[in-house]
């Protein structure tokens, strides 16, 4: 059964960790990814600058205001130091701009790359398994990829800061005094090292909770499309038990990775704040040895203001956003196999343009969108004599719809051969195509212009007389619409027209049409079956033309010469009496199709009854014989009569 899945998430060992550690060769491909972008490294890097300027001219800035101005007893000269540690900032912010900028040019790049592998992958598995891929594909492809985007973003900006910000600190403490260095480097490291240790373990809780995460996503997505099946096999309870125990593992592994966040805190006391509980210490002793007040004071400057900052966005967005986007973008970057190819075309010879060649043929035709994905066609074959009559059925989804655009010459067929009238179709491009084939569609285009305009744009040369435009239309059922526009001078407002009415206008346009095949894509589902039998007897009345129609309703099918079913995997193609016979598809689609307007008939002798609520009814199925004719007993199949039959 779909719905039920096994309880450990895929890729995980015994206790819900990833088999492999996330990070692995992701550091490698990260540099890759850079390398391939020197020109966006390098205005990153630029850019940055001055932000280690603004650090540098901060702290520096207010030991100088300090020893050279307010405490030498010249206040002029300290509020001038404390303007270009102002100016600093302003420098810091137009760097900090423009790193932005430089970022944004990394970041969109690699979510473009991620959402191809993804779409990619996705596909892959599918073909592999030949029918559509688990669910945890929208997790990968939304929740996923743009936590990759945004942690790549944030990383980037988190990592440029702190170093940057580092290197002004480092280069002002340098500059201030030596010692300062001596104090304040040792319990900074210490923090960074200890953070550094932690990341490993934090990741692999990461991993594992994207895991859970998406292993509850595809469970649950197959048990609600096949919760049909799960209800009629009793399995409620197994699959409400494995439901759960997904649910549990995923609390589980968030509380784990929550207790590994306890490092955070504790890297950002030791490697920020104790620094600053060194230098106080040590500042009795510092001022004996000649550091003076103002590059003391300049040093918590560096500390308070930029170093203890910097660190706890990097301890805070490395721990966070760093580890998500390890673990996700290691994921998403998994290796998948390589795609099937699709189905080889067959050698076909077939017959050159002539008049003895048919009017449609196709020959091992296969087509696929995207070239990646299942075929929508597989090895097709379909020859129409001239002036024949074929509809297409078909349950929605199965390729009806494509068999037209191929047969039309709008998309071209992965393998196979296609001819209409012997002319091969290579493409869009065909020359003189349009002169072989017109494809009408469900949607109907009208354009504002005449009624004449409308209904001559697939007729070339001189225009014909008014009676025969108006006959056209009168014999599709279009009559009295072009009437009520005003004529063939009348205007078309295609916002004012109904659906019907602009299929009818496009059924009269088909009409007129030169063309020897017409390719009737459901344009007469906005019609009632009366008028689509007779548009579609007009269409098909025209000596030597070729209809091929696209049905939504089963009366298409017994009104056409020979009907092709398709069901996604199978094509079968027969009389309607043929089909009915050999087909259950076909037999199922039909069997219910009732004819109020009579213009059908009953072909195949077998009419449901729906259940009216009559006491015994039982919705059975009954030989439909002739009029008046009394059905006994034990022709229902109960053994029983029904009222007084």
């Amino acid at each position: 059964m779909g719905a039920v899945v096994e309880d450990r998430p895929r890729g995980t060992g015994k206790r819900g960790e990833p088999a492999t550690r996330p990070g692995r060769g992701l550091f490698g491909a990260g540099l890759r990814f850079l390398r391939r972008r020197p020109g966006a490294v390098a205005a990153l890097t630029l850019w940055s600058l001055p932000e280690a300027a603004r650090t540098l001219l901060l702290g520096y800035g207010v030991a100088r205001a300090l020893d050279d101005g307010f405490l030498a007893g010249e206040p002029a000269v300290g509020l001038l130091w404390l303007s270009v540690a102002a100016a600093g900032v302003v420098v810091g912010a137009i760097g900090t701009w423009r790193v932005h900028r430089a970022v944004a040019a990394l970041v969109e790049p690699l979510r473009d790359l991620l959402v191809r592998r993804v779409t990619d992958r996705a596909l892959a598995e599918a073909v592999r398994a030949g029918r559509p891929g688990d669910t945890s594909v929208v997790s990968r492809l939304t929740h996923q990829t743009e936590i990759a985007r945004d942690g790549f973003a944030g990383l980037v900006l988190i990592t440029q800061m702190f170093v940057f910000t580092s290197v002004g600190a480092v280069v002002g403490l340098l500059w201030l005094d030596p010692l300062l260095l001596v104090v304040v480097v040792p319990p900074l490291v210490t923090g960074l090292v200890l953070f550094g240790w932690s990341l490993g373990p934090l990741a692999r809780r990461q991993a594992a909770h994207l895991v859970a995460e998406e292993e509850w996503s595809r469970s649950l997505g197959a048990t609600v499309v096949g919760l049909r099946d799960v209800v009629a096999a009793g399995a409620e309870e197994r699959v409400r038990a494995g439901e759960e125990r997904r649910v549990a593992a995923a609390e589980r592994s968030g509380r784990a990775l929550a207790r590994w966040t306890v490092t955070r805190p504790l890297a950002m006391a030791v490697g920020g704040w104790g620094p600053v509980v060194v230098l106080l210490l040590a500042a009795p002793a510092l001022l004996d040895r000649g550091l003076t007040a103002g590059a003391l004071v300049g040093a918590l400057t560096y500390l308070t203001q930029s170093l203890i900052p910097a660190l706890e966005t990097l301890v805070r967005g490395v721990g966070g956003a760093g580890a998500r986007l390890v673990v996700v973008v290691g994921r998403l970057r998994a290796a998948t196999g390589p795609l099937p190819p699709l189905p080889a075309s067959r050698p076909v010879p077939g017959p050159g343009p002539g008049p003895g060649a048919p009017a449609v043929e196709m020959r091992g035709v296969c087509f696929g969108y995207g070239g990646v994905g299942s075929p929508v066609l597989t090895d097709l074959d379909l020859v129409v004599p001239r002036g024949g009559r074929v509809a297409v059925m078909g349950p929605s989804g199965v390729g009806k719809s494509t068999l037209a655009a191929v047969l039309s010459g709008l998309v071209p067929p992965d393998a196979g051969r296609v001819a209409l009238c012997g002319v091969p179709l290579a493409g869009p491009g065909t020359d003189g195509l349009a002169g072989l084939r017109t494809l009408v569609p469900q949607e109907s285009y009208v354009f504002s212009g005449s009624v004449r305009e409308n209904l001559l744009y697939h007729r070339p040369g001189p225009p014909p007389p008014d009676a025969v435009v108006v006959g056209a239309a009168r014999e599709v059922g279009a009559g009295e619409l072009v009437e009520r526009l005003g004529g063939p001078d009348g205007p078309v407002a295609p916002a004012a027209l109904s659906a019907g009415e602009r299929q009818l206008l496009a059924l009269a346009r088909a009409h007129l049409s030169p063309a020897p095949v017409l390719v009737l894509d459901e344009a007469t589902c906005h019609l009632d079956p009366a008028a689509e039998a007779r548009a579609e007897n007009a269409l098909a009345d025209v000596t030597g033309r070729t209809l091929v129609v696209i049905a939504h309703r089963p009366g298409s099918a017994r009104r056409a010469d020979r009907v092709l079913m398709l069901d996604g995997t199978h094509a079968d193609l027969g009389t309607h009496a043929e089909l009915v016979g050999r087909c259950p598809g076909y037999r199922e689609s039909v069997a219910g199709w009732s004819d109020p307007t009579g213009l059908a008939g009953d072909a195949d002798g077998v009419d449901a009854i729906p259940g009216a609520g009559l006491a015994g009814d039982g919705g059975d199925v009954v030989a439909d014989g002739a009029p008046g004719e009394v059905e006994v007993g034990r022709d229902l199949g109960r053994g029983a009569a029904v009222g007084d039959q």
